[in-house]
């Protein structure tokens, strides 16, 4: 009687709808390939809200009592949030909710809204109402258009870009658009303090004059003549002319003239911050720093990259000369579509490369022939996978695409049995005069059980990593889930396809070709054979074989703690960016900002792998997925600066992204400490972004305490040999004059401090009054009333700024207030609802794994001696219970390396468990799947030694090649032991069983481990996925040489009575 694999081949042999499935899957991964979006990185769905909260003139202790606490209690009651990160500063409050992975962002959008707005009765009065900005993934730029020219300078840029901007925002798909640096057009309004003085005008009464002057409203309408006539009044002021003629006051009987008290101009604004490009030593350019504005361009959510992209591009081509001179030039300094585009269509090659490489082999091992039916069950198999991730909502990415790669060498295994099977029972001489399909399904059925089982095997050993959690675990996903796909595909494929394509590919051959003397063994069988039968009989040589494979396993296992292996979650990635990241201290004006960018920029100006950089002074530059966790995109003020440095592309240069950046961070450290700047070399990283890779995390009962150990923590990062970029967020010390309002005094003259803070605003800052009203413009055109940077420069000049008292009197300023110096309040930070220090820091050197680097720091801060009497308790994976006690966590990349092992140490757990019920279901016996699982530690006698020969990191994706390793393995020994038995229901002696079962199963099982190695062997000098492919390859021949002999040795001796 014939079971499931044998009437499933038995019904579609023959079947004319054989043909049909195969066409149908193809034309299936067709359309999966064209319309999956396509994208360089996977999407990590994190649902992340910024709040910002106002309360103008509060201490940042202040705020957070009346605005920062308040939110977080409320925010905590909302179902999925994860965590809460907070900063109080003077004036305001910034509270980050970041849900956990897997919540639908518009669930946290509506609970979040819903918990804040049902509660705006307990604001306290002077805070604002929240403003809530949701934070996506999407919103990071996928492309970067930076516009410079010799012959232009900021205003004229910006000017352009506005243009560029309104075109490209009318692109199919194209999301969020964002102009960085240039000049705006603005209507300066420079106020001088002597007329205003002499006209009895104050820059409060001058804002107030263009609020109610440069107004214009529909009055109404009367009828006349049988007409409807509508009436307008008022005036808006639309040139610099309409300016000067607004009336802001009367003085001795006449009126005042805004062109009276203050200068006019129509241009552009007082900079606020510098957009510098610069090109590199791999530039056929060579010319200094221009002026430049950057045009960012992110997506809509769900659209291809690489599409959006192109369309920008030849959006841009077509404005050339006409919206945009030809004389500027316009360079592409980012784009993820193209960047996705090379590397999907990469992948792509390598994924027909694995496929006609398995191809190939299994032609050389069984013939021409008999590899066609692989190369039609491979395609097959991974165009139904593809489909699969098309219906799931992933995107042709890096890993996805690797997914199917790592998944050729597996789901090649059921049609490479299907088909070495045939082929036996085709040169079986008792079969000669038999029909060819009867054969063929015979032989089908006869590994169709326990291939069934063993694929079962391979799933429960992958899919089990789908269910890590954090960050991890969407960038993961599409392994197991790929994987699993595959798997079940083939083993279909296997029994449908592989049997019809084996009958029409196979059949042409003589009868006498095939039955003549049956198949004869191999030198590699026979060598088997003679190794083997000595082996089983002699009990001493037994104990000496597993002795030997204990000693050998012991041997690999030791490189781990001898630092021959080294651990870390994700190897370093081969990117064509980075960022380098100025912070100067609290108080540094603008300008000596630029100066130390612009050194740093002269470095990167001579380095030969440098193809060009930007430069951003007083602003962010575009961020990507790390500047988002990191909130790169709220860096604004005079004394940071972000420099983007584009280096030549990855095929054109030998060295490593890393090592490029490891090379330049000693010259730019140089730099900084000449102008005392802090500067981190950000790169992209190869996993989920963190906040840095070595956080520290200081807690405590008092927030002045946890600072003084917070800064004892950071000596000791800044000690300790290959920690590097070290910084800590406390502010540095910055100046502040504090204008107190004498009440008596002002209220006598009718002012009120409210005038006196608002007076001072224009003055300083300055205040947008409202519009310069230009329909044509692109921008808006504010009017910006403010003094002149001489008569705002210095305590006496702003002491002799005159207010307009209740009598028609000009009292100064400084008759009214007291200037007291003191110090800007430091920002208070918190996360979860406990205050906290951070503590942060990189690592690079002969270790650059934060596993070495923390247990370094661990013992340097476990001596740490504090006058409480205890010493500073350390946690990994939870934070501090109470903080009635100074404590401190490690977070960043080593919080989610925990998290990744610990979840994948469980997931293999869990594979065990599955695989032992499998087969305990299979063979009824519990001493079987013993056998059976035995040889899986096996794979590190190859896997540890060879991640030491190659110099590469244990990493999670090495991790992933064990634990699907641990599948084949299992796979393997399945049909072997299945083999054994079926040799002694047919009378064998268990002696012979073993030993026949080894020799007979001996070159399927060498063909799966030679396709495992072929098919990974096309990833194996990729960055990130290096340790899969190691696992993979050097675990496959591990087991093969070791296993195959081991598992009938340990089945003889567990069942020989």
């Amino acid at each position: 009687m014939r079971g499931l694999a044998g009437r499933i081949a038995h019904a579609f042999i023959e079947s004319r709808l054989t043909p049909l499935v195969i066409v149908a899957s193809l034309l299936l991964g067709l359309f999966a390939v064209a319309k999956t979006p396509r994208e360089e990185e996977p999407q990590i769905i994190v649902p992340v809200l910024d709040i910002f909260v106002a309360m103008p003139g509060a201490s940042a202790a202040e705020v957070e009592q009346r605005a920062t606490i308040p939110m977080e209690k409320l925010l905590r009651e909302v179902p999925g949030v994860e965590y809460l990160y907070s900063t109080s500063s003077p004036g305001g409050s910034l509270v980050i909710v970041r849900f956990e992975v897997g919540i639908k962002e518009e669930d946290a959008i509506v609970r979040t809204y819903n918990k804040m707005y049902s509660n705006f009765d307990r604001i306290p009065p002077g805070v604002s109402e929240p403003l809530i900005k949701v934070r996506s993934i999407d919103d990071v730029p996928i492309l970067a258009l930076t516009l410079h020219g010799e012959n232009y300078d900021a205003f004229a840029l910006r000017r352009i870009a506005g243009e560029l901007d309104q075109a490209v925002k009318q692109v199919d798909d194209v999301s969020e658009t964002t102009l960085i640096g240039g000049l705006r057009r603005q209507l300066k309004v420079t106020l001088d303090p002597q007329r205003l003085a002499a006209y009895r005008s104050s820059p409060a009464s001058i804002a107030q004059a263009f609020q109610v002057s440069n107004r214009r409203a529909a009055a109404g309408s009367f009828a006349q003549g049988n007409q409807e006539i509508a009436v307008e009044a008022g005036r808006f002021v639309g040139s610099v002319e309409d300016a000067k003629r607004l009336v802001v006051g009367v003085a001795n009987g006449r009126p005042v003239y805004l062109g009276d008290v203050a200068t006019v101009e129509d241009g552009p604004e007082e900079p606020v911050n510098y957009v510098l490009f610069g090109f590199g030593g791999a530039a056929e350019t060579k010319s200094g720093e221009e002026p430049a504005v950057t045009l960012t361009v992110a997506k809509r959510k769900g659209t291809n990259a690489t599409i959006v992209a192109e369309r920008v591009v030849e959006t841009v081509e077509r404005l050339r000369g006409t919206a945009i001179p030809r004389d500027v030039a316009i360079s592409v300094t980012r784009n993820y579509g193209e960047t996705a585009k090379h590397k999907s269509n990469e992948l792509l090659k390598h994924l027909l490369l694995a496929t006609l490489s398995v191809t190939l082999l299994v032609a050389l091992a069984l013939g021409w022939r008999e590899s066609g039916v692989v190369l039609l069950a491979v395609p097959v198999t991974l165009a139904l996978t593809l489909m699969i991730f098309y219906l799931y909502g992933y995107t042709l990415n890096r890993v996805t695409l690797f997914a199917l790669i790592f998944s050729i060498g597996i789901l090649v295994d059921d049609a490479i049995v299907v088909v070495e099977n045939i082929v036996r029972h085709f040169r079986l001489p008792e079969n000669k005069g038999r029909a060819w399909s009867d054969i063929a399904v015979e032989a089908v059925d006869e590994v169709g059980n326990p291939t069934i089982l063993a694929t079962a095997a391979v799933i429960a050993a992958i899919l089990p990593m789908a269910f890590v959690s954090g960050l991890m675990g969407p960038y993961m996903r599409p392994i197991p889930v790929g994987a699993s796909a595959a798997m079940v595909f083939s083993l279909i494929i296997a029994f449908v396809v592989s049997p019809w394509a084996a009958l029409r590919l196979l059949r042409g051959r003589t009868a006498s070709e095939h039955h003549a003397e049956g198949e004869k063994e191999g030198r590699l069988t026979l060598l088997y054979r003679r190794i083997m039968t000595p082996l089983i009989t002699n009990a001493r040589r037994r104990w000496m074989f597993l002795g030997g494979v204990v000693a050998l396993l012991l041997a690999g296992c030791v490189l781990v703690p001898l630092k021959a292996v080294r651990v870390k979650m994700l190897p370093f990635d081969n990117k064509s960016e980075f960022q380098v990241i100025v912070d100067m201290p609290e108080g540094t004006p603008l300008e000596k900002t630029l100066g130390a960018a612009e050194e740093i920029g002269g470095y990167l100006r001579g380095h030969g792998e440098v193809i060009n950089y930007q430069i951003y002074a007083g602003t962010s530059g575009p961020y990507n997925f790390n500047g988002l966790v990191r909130h790169y995109f709220l860096r604004r003020g005079p004394h940071v600066a972000d420099i983007q440095v584009n280096l030549r592309g990855v095929d054109e240069r030998s060295e490593q992204s890393h090592d490029i950046a490891k090379e330049m961070r000693g010259p730019i450290q140089e730099i900084a400490r000449r102008w005392n700047a802090r500067v981190k070399i950000a790169e992209v990283p190869p996993g989920p972004p963190v906040l840095s890779t070595l956080v520290a995390e200081v807690y405590g009962p008092e927030y002045t305490r946890q600072i003084e150990v917070a800064k004892q923590i950071r000596e000791i990062f800044e000690q300790t040999p290959g920690v590097v970029d070290v910084d800590w967020y406390v502010e540095d010390e910055q100046k502040k004059l504090d204008f107190a309002v004498e009440q008596d005094k002002a209220a006598l003259r009718g002012i009120s401090a409210g005038d006196v803070s608002q007076s001072l605003a224009i003055a300083l800052d300055g205040a947008d009054a409202g519009l310069m009203h230009q329909p044509g413009e692109r921008e808006d055109v504010p009017i910006h009333v403010r003094l002149a940077r001489a008569s705002r420069s210095g305590t006496d000049a702003l002491r002799g700024l005159y207010l307009h008292a209740r009598d028609g009197a000009m009292v100064p300023l400084g008759e009214l207030a007291r200037v007291n110096e003191t110090q800007i309040d430091k920002n208070i930070y918190r996360k979860n609802m406990r205050p906290v220090v951070y503590v942060i820091g990189d690592v690079a050197g002969a270790e650059e794994s934060p596993v070495y680097a923390i247990a370094q720091l661990g013992e340097k801060i476990d001596a740490l001696k504090l006058p409480e009497g205890y010493r500073v308790e350390q946690f990994n994976a939870i934070q501090p219970p109470d903080t009635g006690r100074l404590a401190m966590k490690w977070d960043g990349e080593w919080h989610i390396t925990i998290e990744v092992f610990r979840d994948l140490g469980i997931a293999f757990a869990a594979v065990l468990i599955l695989i032992y019920v499998l087969v305990v279901g299979w063979f009824q016996s519990f001493k079987t799947p013993l056998v059976i699982m035995a040889p899986i530690p096996l794979t590190l006698v190859g896997i540890l030694p060879a991640h030491w020969l190659m110099g590469a990191f244990f990493t999670a994706t090495s991790m992933i090649g064990f634990i699907a390793g641990a599948g084949i393995i299992v796979r393997n020994s399945i049909i072997l032991v299945d083999f054994i038995q079926l040799r002694r229901a047919q009378g064998m002696p268990l002696e012979e069983a073993v030993v026949d079962a080894g020799a007979v199963r001996f070159r399927p099982m060498l063909l799966t481990a030679a396709a495992v190695v072929v098919g990974a062997g096309v990833i194996l000098f990729d960055p990130i996925f290096q340790g899969l492919a190691i696992s993979l390859m050097a675990g496959e021949v591990a087991s093969t040489l070791l296993s195959r002999m081991a598992v009938p040795v340990l089945f003889y001796w567990s069942e020989k009575k």
